[in-house]
């Protein structure tokens, strides 16, 4: 194939360690790896973080045994073949597998036993986090290898090797200004690849000998890294929440702004603000729940972009709402109740007697109308029997749930003062 046609990033993949950019902790296993500490690996990180480059150095380094497969072309059928080559070899096949996440259960069920028998060297990688995409007994008999994205200064470095190293960029006698590279390397956010991309679309497509920053406005618009299913879907709504509850209503509105401006689903963003509405906030802002059923019903009418204001503005007034897990606590302990106590019977005073049988059996039978006598409702029972004294939901000291105390405890008082009352009674 022709250099031309041949992308900048591919071209320039290092064939050595020394020549690997970056990843410092990652490299220092390759090295092992390469003098003899051969294991099994999991290469996990972000697109253009490096996974493929140190595939390629193990690949120079024991060219006679390694295998490139891609989790998307090839399968388990790949793989057995390799293990019974395996005996024909020096050392066992290292088999190379892209996108290993993209592997079924079953496929990596399949794996396994040759990667616990040495039959294979397995290195996987994949931008999912293994601990939702790998399987538990796979993942085990794996070493992990962590790659971050990379540092601005690191992509910088790569750049200019790039323009220095190069042979058909350096016929072209092009140079990129100093803002320029400092530009792509931030509109790369960490993605190696992305950088030498921009950079050579930049070169091909603006002829002049020195390309500025402003020539590099169409070169820079790049979208963000989202995965919707993966760790960063689930990172970024992480920091959106905990933000919130903290009230730190900036710090709320960037996260909400990261998520919407790299796609994320609007009514997943919806979905999970009423969820805070309810743990976080609960009754110490009653409303917040409506602002944001409000939102969604705003959203469904505008439509993006106009309606993403609306998520905008739910989000500031749960930031700055006052705070509160009552409910959520008294959810937790009511399960736990219902799961210790089972399923005790309903008092009879409280039963539904809705014919004359239920009410034979007295069903009903001393209930008290709260509505046509409310002090003698307060001595009744509303518990099943066996579980009293029980305090499920305690409301905080802010918003609105102080007033909920409020009303809680004169209703305890009122029940106190009835009790004395009756007892003195039944004295005299």
């Amino acid at each position: 194939m022709k250099e031309s046609f041949i992308p900048l990033a591919h071209r320039l993949r290092p064939k050595k360690t020394e020549d690997f950019v970056g990843q410092e902790k990652a490299m220092t296993i390759v090295r092992e790896f390469i003098h003899g500490q051969r294991r099994s690996l999991m290469l996990w990180g972000p697109p253009g973080s490096g996974k493929t480059s140190i595939a390629g150095i193990i690949s120079a380094a024991f060219p006679d045994t390694y295998y490139a497969l891609s989790a998307v072309a090839n399968g388990i059928k790949e793989i057995r073949g390799l293990a019974a080559h395996a005996t024909d070899l020096s050392m066992p096949p290292i088999a190379f597998i892209d996108e290993i996440h993209r592997f079924t259960r079953v496929q990596q069920d399949a794996l396994l036993p040759y990667v616990e028998s040495g039959a294979i060297i397995l290195i996987g990688a994949t931008t999912e986090n293994p601990s939702f995409s790998i399987t538990s007994p796979l993942l085990s008999r794996l070493q992990i290898v962590r790659l971050e994205p990379l540092e601005n200064k690191e992509i910088q470095t790569i750049l200019y090797h790039a323009l220095e190293q190069d042979d058909a960029l350096v016929r072209l006698e092009r140079k990129v200004s100093d803002e320029g590279i400092q530009a792509i390397a931030g509109a790369a956010r960490g993605d190696a690849r992305a950088a030498l991309n921009m950079l050579e679309y930049a070169i091909m497509n603006t002829k002049k000998d020195i390309i500025s920053l402003c020539d590099l406005e169409k070169t820079l618009d790049r979208p963000l890294y989202h995965d919707r299913s993966g760790e960063m879907h689930y990172n970024l709504i992480s920091a959106f929440q905990k933000a919130i509850r903290a009230g730190d209503v900036d710090a709320s509105v960037y996260w909400l702004g990261r998520m919407m401006e790299a796609g994320e689903d609007r009514i997943y963003i919806i979905r999970r603000m009423a969820r805070i509405a309810s743990e976080d906030i609960g009754m110490a802002e009653p409303h917040a729940l409506g602002v944001v059923t409000n939102a969604h019903e705003a959203f469904r009418l505008l439509g993006s972009p106009e309606g993403d204001l609306c998520l905008y503005q739910a989000a500031v007034y749960l930031a700055c709402a006052p705070k509160s897990n009552a409910l959520y606590l008294s959810e937790k302990k009511t399960k736990a109740l219902i799961k210790k106590t089972g399923t005790p019977g309903v008092p009879m005073n409280l039963r539904n007697a809705s014919t004359r049988l239920m009410k034979a059996f007295g069903y009903g039978k001393g209930y008290i109308y709260a509505h046509d006598d409310p002090s003698g409702a307060l001595d009744m029972g509303y518990m099943p029997e066996g579980i009293l004294g029980v305090s499920l939901y305690t409301p905080g000291d802010s918003g609105f749930e102080k007033r909920i105390r409020g009303i809680m405890d004169a209703r305890r008082e009122a029940k106190k003062r009835r009790t004395v009352s009756y007892r003195k009674t039944d004295k005299e």
